[in-house]
């Protein structure tokens, strides 16, 4: 079964972007985290789908 979600850490490295970034700009910049758990021990978590869908629209245009 393949992954359906990606930890933060995952996802920074996935975009080439920083763990601090993920945790601070990801949801400004249009990913939607997915919370689990609760409190301290809360884990931020990104569907993988919607990453790599967010990135495909981070394309520059040609022109």
């Amino acid at each position: 079964m393949s992954q359906t979600f990606m930890s933060a850490k995952e996802t920074a490295k996935y975009l080439n972007m920083s763990v601090p970034w993920v945790y601070r700009e990801a949801a400004l910049a249009g990913l939607v985290p997915y919370r689990f758990g609760s409190g301290r021990n809360a884990k931020l978590q990104f569907k993988v789908t919607e990453v790599q869908a967010w990135a495909k629209q981070q394309r520059l245009s040609a022109g």
